[in-house]
């Protein structure tokens, strides 16, 4: 993790609000660690790297996906239903959680249709 990340314009914007979000350091577009008595502008809000040690180490593993994106991890995972990638540290997922809700929920009623039909046979 000590070599410098080159960051795309979309990594970038998720960055750069994570880093207004979460970021212990961050003071109305300021950093403290680099403060000396004079303000100075947060280095990682004006680079398309990942710059700041802090922010690699302590508030990037917060956002699973965008971690898993930049240093390609095993966690990262496509959903088979809608293509999109999230975040998981299971060997059998196959669907993002906005899927994986409607396609239990299918499963579910479906399960339930083949039971009423065999019942009522």
């Amino acid at each position: 993790m000590s070599a410098v990340k080159r960051l795309t314009p979309p990594q970038s914007r998720k960055v750069n609000a994570l880093v207004k979000r979460e970021c212990c350091n961050f003071d109305n577009g300021h950093c403290i660690l680099l403060d000396d008595g004079e303000e100075c502008v947060c280095p990682q809000l004006i680079s398309y790297s990942l710059l700041c040690k802090w922010f690699r180490i302590a508030v990037l593993p917060g956002d699973k996906l965008l971690y898993a994106e930049l240093y390609q991890t095993e966690d990262r995972k496509k959903c088979t239903e809608c293509g999109a990638f999230f975040a998981s540290k299971s060997n059998n997922v196959k669907y993002c959680p906005d899927c994986r809700k409607r396609i239990t929920n299918r499963q579910a009623a479906e399960r339930m249709r083949k039971r009423r039909a065999l019942v009522t046979q």
